[in-house]
């Protein structure tokens, strides 16, 4: 097989990126209309060819600056062993999403082949070919709804009145239900000028929307408890930081996932510990457990219970 040929896809400057090609990767799910097909399965074929710039993992031999194609493979076939769909489109669009949550891919080729569709004449193949670009990644809806973990923070104001208000606007948002929230910890600011301690919790949510629309939800709420972006780590209203969402990741400068410094905050840390002991961040290697982190966060010691003020429900 020689993958799926749309042509290049050029980098900002103009140039044609290189490419990783998963080729021939093949799985049994249990996709199509007919009943049948949902009970007995069948094989499908999935052709991958990621375009993104192989530059800096060759520069670093560091496996940590490329896609992990070993692990790709597994997400991809987890995907054709998934959730039955009707349409192969509909599985196509599936694997691409999991291809350009990859570090530094910037567009997907994917080929789905069916070679046992029920076709009643004779027939060798039959092929779905999309192309997907990385935008899509935080604009796509999942196709299921995908568990989020937010963080709060505020140290202007009535802080337990504002992470109060600021729950209650993330309960009656469509597209979103609140399955859980965290107790409130009070932390020493970090990094910036000098400011008011916070007051911080952490938010589980089950997700129908978007990373990028809840992105703008969040924004949204920020906005509505008069949060002003004036100085970088200054003291605000209201903060709600997008830590992870289900196992995206994302090098995007608008949305970086999961979070780019979560993993060394005690203030999200903690109070993620607290209502998810086994708290996990997505990682090229896998799973990564929160457990460990919390004690070599630098923060950790100015982290502090609040049990008077609580949030939900």
């Amino acid at each position: 097989m020689t993958g799926p040929d749309f042509g290049p896809v050029l980098s900002r400057d103009g140039r044609a990126l290189d490419q990783i090609r998963l080729l021939g990767l093949t799985a049994r799910g249990r996709h199509g209309v007919l009943a049948r097909e949902r009970q007995d399965g069948q094989d499908f074929s999935v052709d991958a060819v990621l375009h993104l710039d192989t530059g800096p993992a060759a520069a670093s031999d560091d496996l940590a600056a490329t896609v992990d194609y070993g692990l790709l493979a597994i997400r991809i076939a987890d995907v054709v062993r998934g959730e039955p769909v009707d349409l192969i489109e509909t599985l196509a669009a599936r694997i691409a999403n999991t291809c350009l949550a990859g570090p530094g891919v910037v567009a997907v080729d994917v080929v789905v082949h069916k070679p046992q569709a029920p076709i009643t004449e004779q027939f060798s193949d039959v092929q779905v070919a999309i192309r997907r670009e990385r935008a899509g990644a935080l604009d796509l809806p999942p196709a299921e709804p995908v568990t989020v973990v937010l963080a709060l923070g505020t140290n202007l104001g009535d802080r337990a009145a504002i992470l109060r208000a600021a729950v209650t606007e993330l309960e009656a948002a469509e597209g979103i239900r609140v399955d859980a929230v965290s107790p409130v910890v009070e932390t020493d600011p970090v990094g910036g000028p000098d400011q008011p301690d916070y007051l911080n919790a952490v938010v589980l949510v089950t997700s129908r929307l978007s990373a990028a629309a809840l992105l703008t939800l969040c924004q949204r709420i920020e906005a509505g408890q008069g949060r002003e972006r004036v100085v970088r780590w200054g003291p605000r209203t209201l903060d709600i930081d997008l830590i992870r969402y289900g196992d995206l990741l994302s090098d995007d400068p608008v949305l970086e996932l999961p979070h780019p410094r979560a993993a060394g905050r005690a203030f999200v840390l903690a109070p993620w510990l607290a209502v998810d002991p086994q708290a996990w961040l997505p990682a090229l290697a896998g799973r990564r457990p929160v457990g460990p982190l919390l004690p070599q966060a630098p923060d950790r010691a100015g982290v502090r219970s609040r049990p008077d003020v609580r949030l939900w429900p």
